[in-house]
């Protein structure tokens, strides 16, 4: 008799922990199938440190097939669902389609870039949720300090060295933070820069950076941010952009290259037309995170409107901490209606949180304990080396090589601005034309 087959959608947080551990659990009992556009599980707390020349993408990028064994990796976009057929429909990386049936279904579809209608700012804009975006942002920070050096201009010098980052959340903090020690690190290296330093600006219309967070972590996040020269303007967002810099919404002309998008996320749009219940782009689903009305189908993570048992009429919020053990409860379920183990309610207390500022600096709170300075940094990286499920040591590595010496200032040139759109489904992905 052949195996059930389980079909992951997703290999994000809350995918790839539902894989893993339904292979512990199920084992050879069923055949454990991941539908993802890449083959690798990316660890995106640590991006910010590859568009900040801090670490190599290899170190982030987790290999399916080495940390999945057992797994079926099917290399595609999931662009297709059909519950009551029991199929999916991926388009593959060369452009061929193909259809999974499942006998059960997990959908860990995560989520992309939310974007806002303001004028410009989707031609002009680039987000930050794969690789591809953290390369290409990397290279055009140094391509534009090598721009500056060489105009004559001393507006245009001044444009280019001027970086806007909207939203203040855990992305835009950490890529301010550290975007802001790689441009004073190249910047370094030409005299002819020396009247003419980076500036940063860093956006939101929330009154606090980290909005949601501690107000106490928050404040000293932004006060590191403001030591280091970073204009953190709050209640403020992009009423225009064009190619030649942002009009804010009070008014004031930025003049910029440069306009990183971070203002949050929204449910991948995967499942708006698969006639699957939704509360605001999310999948409904009970506390077994089995999706309403369809018992064979599970969802979790990000892209999952999850009740919050303490929190009744509420849901679960969009974290990776969230979505690593919902991806885990999801395992069990499905392994509890094979006759293994046994139903599991998703509940959840949050952990505390961790922001990484680059050099000696972050701010932490592990079990609501407020830390900051170097003893929240070596929390923070001592929590980032647990969690990941690979790479450990080459990470590890790469953070010491980069507090011995500079960062490397060459640009590799391997993704253009045309390749990261920032209305895009899967930012995980380099688009090229044709």
């Amino acid at each position: 008799m052949a195996r059930p087959r389980i079909v992951v959608v997703g290999a994000g947080f809350a995918g790839y922990h539902a894989a893993r551990t339904l292979l512990r659990r199920a084992g050879d009992a069923a055949e454990v199938v991941v539908v993802n556009p890449t083959d690798y599980f990316l660890y995106l707390p640590l991006l910010p440190e590859v568009a900040g020349g801090a670490l190599d993408p290899r170190d982030v990028s987790v290999p399916l097939q080495d940390t999945l064994p057992g797994v079926r990796l099917v290399l595609g976009q999931a662009d297709g669902i059909d519950p009551h057929a029991r199929t999916i429909h991926y388009t593959g990386p060369e452009g061929d389609g193909g259809t999974l049936g499942y006998h059960r279904l997990i959908l860990a579809t995560g989520s992309v870039t939310k974007l806002l209608p303001i004028p410009g700012v989707a031609d002009h804009a680039h987000g930050f949720r794969g690789i591809p975006e953290a390369l290409y942002l990397r290279d055009h920070l140094i391509r534009q300090i090598e721009l500056a050096d060489a105009a004559e201009d001393q507006a245009e010098r001044r444009a280019r060295m001027t970086f806007v980052v909207v939203g203040a959340g855990y992305t835009g903090v950490e890529v301010a933070a550290q975007g802001q020690l790689l441009t004073a690190d190249i910047a370094g290296r030409h005299p002819r820069l020396r009247d003419t330093p980076p500036c940063w600006l860093l956006l939101d219309t929330a009154p606090q950076v980290l909005p949601g967070m501690d107000v106490g972590m928050a404040s000293a996040a932004e006060r590191v941010l403001r030591r280091r020269g970073i204009e953190v303007r709050l209640g403020t967002s992009v009423r225009e952009a064009t190619a030649e810099g942002v009009t804010l919404t009070d008014g004031r002309d930025v003049c910029s290259r440069t306009l990183v998008w971070c203002v949050g996320v929204r449910p991948d749009p995967l499942v708006e037309d698969a006639g699957l219940p939704t509360e605001h782009g999310r999948v409904c689903v009970d506390a077994y995170l089995r999706v309403l009305g369809f018992p064979d189908v599970y969802a979790c993570g990000d892209g999952a409107a999850v009740p919050d048992l303490y929190n009744p009429g509420r849901y679960t919020p969009t974290t990776a901490q969230h979505a690593v053990r919902q991806g885990k409860v999801v395992a069990d379920n499905i392994a509890a209606s094979y006759g293994i183990g046994r139903l599991r309610r998703y509940r959840h207390r949050d952990l505390g949180f961790v922001v990484d500022l680059g050099g000696w600096q972050a701010v932490a709170n592990p079990l609501h304990i407020p830390l900051s300075g170097p003893i929240a940094r070596a929390v923070t990286r001592g929590y980032h080396l647990s969690a990941l499920p690979a790479n450990r040591l080459r990470t590890a590595a790469d953070w010491l090589f980069t507090a011995a010496s500079s960062r490397p200032g060459i640009q590799l040139g391997l993704v253009p601005g045309s390749a990261v759109p920032l209305d895009t489904g899967a930012p995980e992905l380099a688009h090229h034309p044709g």
